[in-house]
């Protein structure tokens, strides 16, 4: 594996490049681009994001039976998987920027375009990720050569992050949106699909042999899905990291989707000028790679448990220090925003450490023949999916509890209010989101990975 692991490291973090490309342009955009530009009314974001959740929940699963089961080699082998999901994500990625008319305040045909594009964009990435994320676990049962993987990843995020800073620089945040995207969109789909023609996993070069004797794996029946979905299920290090993970999902789906909602009222403008309000949103995408690159030493030596736990701590902290500080300090605001993108991010980057030890698991435990890598991810993300929905739905509602949606007809004093509600969002959901993950994260058992040199023997 050590002459493997550069290769192949290489060809799995490119889709980790494309993917962040649109995928950060997206989730930080997306909610102000329809609340402020295309003036969807609140009950048509919320109905976009109740169908959305359970199309994000129910699609996970999905796609995991059938990259674990299929006989299509389409969607059994996990290059072939992102070779050819590869163009249809990127061309879902489109579909936010352009309206499709000029639309009116509360026009239902926006909340149409918004259901549609969260669907497509979603179901794609979904499938494209879903193939990549059984690639960690399948191409090395190795500790060292995942952090190799680990690594050359959040490289590929970083140069992928600065999607966020660069558009936040030509378009003056959201001002004017040219060609961009179109560029942004062709760029990303090359990247994965060199990963598409070179990436590969043992357990698809073994189904490849398997396929050309004739002796392909048989389709699973219902009960034998339910089964192993039970069996996944019942384990308690998958139930604790479920309920980590989803706060962690909801966390950084805040984090990404209202920074930029939250600065524009919180911090006045001569105190942070649009250049340097690029420069904090864009620090909010890229310090989170340069982190965990720069963990690399403490993650052989300490594991991702421990360095996981920690960043509860601090984010706990901080949100605690910045509440006792108050509003009236906005470069402490402004880098407190920052952190807090940068520590939830940079966590959660690590998620696939964790899961995949629960793969290994699962496997010897069950003595399976190849692991469940897809089914495994498919089934965290129906529990954790949600809560990317959810985050948004909860914080549109609070703010327009204060008029948000009526911002240019607000008083003085309305305004005021307004802010104050965002400064206490700002600083209490992190603060109570981090306790909870303390609390639950320390049951976790798995913790001595970085300690064993391999946990099944790569054939």
């Amino acid at each position: 594996m050590r002459s493997l692991a550069h290769p192949g490291a290489l060809a799995y973090s490119m889709t980790t490049l494309g993917a962040g490309l649109m995928n950060n342009m997206f989730t930080f955009y997306y909610v102000k681009l329809f609340l402020t530009k295309y003036r969807i009314s609140e009950a048509s974001f919320h109905q976009s994001q109740v169908i959305y959740m359970i199309w994000n929940a129910l699609n996970d699963p999905l796609f995991g039976y059938l990259q674990d089961n299929s006989q299509l080699a389409c969607c059994s082998h996990r290059r072939l998987s992102i070779l050819y999901g590869a163009p249809l994500y990127s061309l879902a990625f489109l579909l936010a920027w352009f309206p499709w008319r000029a639309y009116t305040p509360s026009d239902w045909l926006s909340g149409f375009h918004l259901t549609l594009t969260l669907c497509a964009f979603d179901g794609m990435l979904t499938f494209v990720l879903l193939a990549q994320c059984a690639l960690f676990a399948e191409i090395s049962g190795h500790h060292h050569t995942r952090l190799k993987l680990i690594k050359y990843s959040q490289v590929a995020s970083l140069v992928g992050a600065s999607s966020v800073l660069f558009s936040g620089i030509v378009s003056k945040n959201m001002e004017n949106f040219a060609a961009l995207q179109v560029r942004l969109c062709v760029l990303a789909c090359v990247c994965m699909l060199y990963t598409g023609l070179r990436g590969e996993g043992r357990f698809d070069a073994k189904n490849s042999e398997g396929n050309d004797s004739g002796q392909g794996r048989a389709p699973l029946s219902l009960g034998a899905v339910l089964s192993l979905s039970c069996q996944i299920l019942a384990n308690r290090d998958f139930q604790i990291f479920v309920v980590m993970n989803f706060c962690q999902v909801f966390m950084l789906s805040f984090c990404n989707n209202f920074t930029i909602i939250l600065a524009e009222q919180l911090i006045p403008s001569e105190t942070l000028p649009p250049l340097a309000r690029s420069l904090m949103f864009g620090a909010g995408f890229i310090c989170p790679q340069l982190l965990v690159l720069g963990s690399q030493a403490l993650l052989v030596r300490l594991g991702y448990f421990k360095l996981i736990l920690f960043s509860f701590w601090l984010e706990a902290g901080a949100s605690l220090l910045m509440l006792m500080i108050g509003p009236n300090s906005p470069h402490l605001l402004a880098l407190f925003l920052t952190s807090n993108m940068v520590l939830v991010q940079a966590s959660f980057s690590l998620f696939n450490l964790p899961l995949a030890d629960i793969i290994d698991s699962d496997l010897q435990k069950h003595k399976r023949s190849s692991p469940l890598s897809s089914m495994v991810f498919g089934t965290n993300a129906l529990f954790t999916k949600p809560a990317q929905s959810l985050a948004p739905m909860l914080a549109v509602s609070v703010l327009n509890r204060y008029s948000y949606a009526e911002l240019d007809e607000l008083d003085s004093r309305a305004v005021e209010s307004l802010r104050g509600c965002m400064f206490l969002l700002v600083c209490l959901l992190p603060l109570c989101v981090s306790l909870l993950q303390m609390c639950v994260w320390r049951l976790f058992s798995i913790r001595d990975s970085h300690t064993l040199d391999t946990k099944y023997t790569d054939g």
